[in-house]
């Protein structure tokens, strides 16, 4: 029996960290979103270097770096491209 708690017990524990992870961006119909490759072609013209650009839910999401040189992830509102959330190392 202590076998089995352990790892649900483990499971628990992360679900929380694991639920903060994604961002929360407004929900907006698919036809009002600006273009993948305009969002992509404003966010460099702002300065980031795009490693990897991906549809995360009702988000847009980069990795890659800002302006700074600083690693980033950031979700961005696809419809506004305003900063949902930002991870900046």
């Amino acid at each position: 029996m202590k076998q089995v708690l352990i790892p649900i017990l483990a499971a628990a524990a992360l679900a929380p960290s694991l639920a903060l992870a994604k961002a929360d961006c407004p929900a907006h119909p698919k036809a009002e979103w600006m273009k993948e490759s305009e969002a992509r072609a404003k966010l460099e013209a702002q300065g980031y270097k795009i490693r990897k650009f991906k549809v995360d839910g009702q988000c847009y999401e980069i990795y890659g770096f800002n302006k700074e040189g600083k690693k980033v992830e950031i979700y961005f509102d696809t419809k506004t491209l305003d900063i949902v959330k930002a991870e900046i190392e």
